[in-house]
């Protein structure tokens, strides 16, 4: 039989949802702060002309920069203040999450609760600041080199000023988004800088099927194809939204306790275990691992001479390891298995599941309590962890090979692109829906204390 909490979040509707005042206040919130984000997408860089660069970023498409320009939602194709998006903090908070597995004292602080929490998030965002000085000086250095070696010059007055101005300008935007992404995860609904991802992701929707039926319309591609793509775009998204639901749930017994009429009654609950326990997280650090020396080397080519031995090597890692080339695949596929592997490891713990079990008197039928449960719950957890990572690996490898062969080059039918954009609308869902039911309680709970004040 259905439970009461069963039966509420059942009948969840919009009749509720217009009576949530606090959950409607967030949800304005959340949408104002991803304006904001969207409004500073289209602010240029000091002493960048934007028109100019527009036909620059024309020249270089199809390469590494298209990913980074997906993930800002066209911020570095404008060469906007947050042409980096989140991906420096993205990419420190690997660093800093390896680091505290291997590092003992760093490891130390993760197991202080939320203090250590706090300070590691702040070394985060040290090294996010260190980051974004490297690549926005890069960033600066190869854009006045592209003008130069162009003919079209979008820097106004190159030099050491304009250097200097642009990774300050760089540094602020990146802050700010990370303060916004802080702002919208306490003060409205979701992760706020995956929301942000997703918000930079989706802003390319409309511009990915402009360019889909134009294509059409001119006869590049034939509309069986066309049609092709976008039933392989709903597939993915249900072949997404199915593995994503998918858990291994664990029989938890509790020993028999006496009940109110004098029965023996034994307690059971279940421990599940998500199939993707990582979520989004491996794509997004592998792509970013594999965009900063991407990254520099593209912009740092330009002012190195090809005829060189630096520029020989320069050229050759552009070469092999661009975009939707083998070795870049190979690369990312493994990258993606490698963190989904990791960062279950750091999220779930399966000794300290089994030491809270123990103390609490549950236990897995068949299993002694303590470190044969932690045993048994890291076999399980191995098991369904090698289907999960090749689930994204396929879900994000084959879309970009499917890219690469058909020469279409479209970044939101990226399979990573779709991971994180169901993800994240399903993680805001959820908290939508656990908003609407806690609302739902409060109301309950007014009424039984109205109707016992009437007796």
């Amino acid at each position: 039989m259905a439970s009461r909490a069963d039966n509420i979040a059942s009948n969840l509707n919009l009749a509720n949802f217009s009576k949530a005042t606090e959950l409607k206040k967030r949800i304005w919130f959340t949408v104002g702060a991803l304006i904001v984000f969207r409004f500073l997408s289209f602010v240029p860089l000091p002493g960048v002309n934007p028109l100019i660069m527009e036909t620059l970023y024309d020249q270089t498409r199809g390469g590494i920069l298209d990913i980074f320009n997906a993930f800002s939602g066209g911020s570095l194709q404008r060469m906007s203040l947050i042409a980096l998006g989140v991906m420096p903090y993205i990419t420190a908070s690997i660093v800093v999450q390896l680091a505290a597995s291997l590092h003992p004292s760093l490891a130390a602080l993760k197991k202080e609760g939320e203090s250590g929490r706090k300070k590691l998030n702040q070394y985060t965002r040290y090294g996010a600041v260190l980051l974004t000085a490297i690549q926005g000086w890069v960033l600066a250095s190869g854009l006045e080199a592209y003008g130069a070696s162009s003919g079209l010059q979008a820097v106004v007055n190159p030099g050491l000023l304009f250097k200097v101005g642009a990774v300050i300008s760089l540094i602020g935007g990146t802050m700010f988004l990370l303060w916004l992404g802080e702002q919208i995860t306490s003060r409205g609904i979701g992760n706020g800088v995956s929301l942000i991802i997703m918000a930079g992701i989706v802003a390319q929707m409309p511009k990915f099927f402009g360019n889909l039926f134009e294509q059409g319309r001119t006869g590049s591609l034939n509309p069986f194809a066309i049609a092709g793509v976008l039933v392989l775009i709903v597939g993915v998204v249900i072949f997404i939204c199915f593995f994503e639901r998918a858990t291994r749930r664990l029989l938890i017994q509790y020993p028999k306790r006496a009940s109110q009429n004098g029965m023996m009654a034994a307690d059971r609950s279940h421990l599940p275990l998500k199939l993707n326990t990582a979520g989004v997280i491996p794509p997004i650090f592998a792509s970013s691992l594999l965009l900063l020396p991407l990254t520099i080397t593209q912009f740092a080519g330009n002012a190195v001479s090809p005829d060189s031995t630096t520029g020989q090597v320069i050229v050759t890692l552009n070469q092999y390891l661009g975009h939707g080339k083998p070795a870049y695949m190979v690369l990312y596929a493994l990258g993606i298995i490698f963190f989904s592997f990791f960062y279950t490891a750091v999220v779930f713990n399966p000794e300290e599941t089994a030491d809270n079990l123990k103390k609490n008197g549950g236990f897995i039928p068949g299993i002694r309590p303590g470190k044969n449960t932690a045993t048994y719950l890291d076999y399980v957890l191995t098991r369904i962890t090698v289907l999960g990572a090749a689930y994204i690996t396929v879900v994000c490898v084959v879309p970009e090979w499917i890219m690469a062969e058909t020469g279409m080059g479209t970044l939101f039918f990226g399979g990573t692109s779709l991971l994180i954009v169901v993800n994240v609308t399903v993680d805001t869902i959820t908290q939508i829906q656990s908003h609407l039911l806690a609302h739902q309680y409060g109301d309950l709970i007014k009424k039984a204390k109205l109707k016992g004040r009437l007796r």
